[in-house]
């Protein structure tokens, strides 16, 4: 039986719900960033319980076709942006998502804009935005360099749209005593 999660958002999030499914006694087959292949098929009653379990450690299990299809989008993202090294990639994010969603990119952009209040672009800029502000934390890159990894033209470019999203330009943001993050799944 093959379950959607949501908010399964990194690899701590894969170990987390494998353990706690695994921990119920259930035999996984595989598992991905917001799939999970169990041998067991469930009832409706199994079923709920598992969801409620579930939702106590912050996922949910996605019932609805076009909640699914939204999560299937927000993970493509989240994996190109969080775990790939963009500086190495053109990415067309619209070729990226059809091929791997198979669906027409207007069809997933309509979906996603009335299910979201938010397009995918916007999307897209607000997690690299996050990414960028983990990697400011950490203080082992500069600004051109950050610019670069993140796939932006230019630091110029990339210092623009961080001001737009979070009110504060990369060098104001990393003199904060606090940081302003946000979980991804929270975006």
């Amino acid at each position: 039986m093959i379950l959607s999660i949501k908010n399964m958002v990194c690899d701590r999030c894969i170990f987390a719900v494998k353990r706690h499914l695994e921990d119920l006694d259930y035999t996984v087959n595989q598992i991905n960033l917001g799939k999970v292949d169990i041998v067991e098929d469930l009832k409706e009653s199994e079923l709920a319980t598992l969801s409620l379990s579930l939702s106590i450690l912050g996922f949910e299990v996605i019932s609805n076709q076009r909640e699914r299809l939204i999560e299937q989008i927000k993970n493509v993202i989240i994996t190109q942006i969080h775990h790939s090294d963009l500086s190495k990639l053109k990415i067309n994010y619209s070729e990226l998502l059809s091929g791997h969603i198979q669906k027409e990119y207007a069809y997933l952009s309509r979906i996603f804009s009335e299910t979201e209040h938010n397009t995918i672009e916007q999307y897209i800029i607000q997690q690299k935005i996050e990414k960028v502000k983990e990697l400011l934390e950490y203080e082992e890159l500069n600004l051109n360099e950050i610019s670069w990894k993140m796939g932006y033209s230019s630091s110029a470019h990339l210092s623009a749209q961080f001001k737009k999203i979070t009110g504060l330009s990369p060098i104001k943001f990393k003199r904060k005593s606090h940081t302003d993050r946000k979980s991804l799944d929270r975006i």
